[in-house]
């Protein structure tokens, strides 16, 4: 049975969590006008850089892509809207016309203690 593309996302993100990186999953929640996807698309990125899946590609996928990274840094989650109207400016820019409404959810590792076991809830 083939597996689910979210699926393989999940999964590579907690193999990255484990290793003690840090992610981002942008998920569309969103969307209004024409736009090059549509709600439920996912698109994790890494903290080297690289990403699985898409939200569209192109300028869009490049401004989520920033702001992830610097939501990243600060450890922050965080509902974006990101606009694809064409700017005169800009020559190849976002053509679509629409409006993107993006949740980056910023994954942490897991807080480990000096023998590096995993401790979930709070101390009594």
């Amino acid at each position: 049975m083939p597996v689910h593309p979210r699926t393989e996302l999940y999964r590579t993100a907690a193999t990255r969590l484990a290793r003690g990186e840090r992610a981002a999953l942008a998920t569309v929640v969103a969307t209004r006008g024409s736009t090059p996807q549509k709600p439920g698309a996912a698109l994790l990125m890494l903290s080297d850089g690289t990403m699985h899946g898409t939200i569209g590609g192109g300028c869009v996928e490049a401004d989520v892509w920033a702001e992830a990274q610097r939501l990243m840094r600060r450890g922050e989650s965080a509902l974006r809207e990101f606009v694809l109207a064409d700017d005169p400016d800009h020559p190849g820019g976002d053509v679509c016309g629409g409006t993107m409404e993006v949740f980056i959810d910023v994954l942490s590792p897991p807080p480990h203690d000096l023998d590096g076991a995993v401790r979930v809830g709070h101390p009594a």
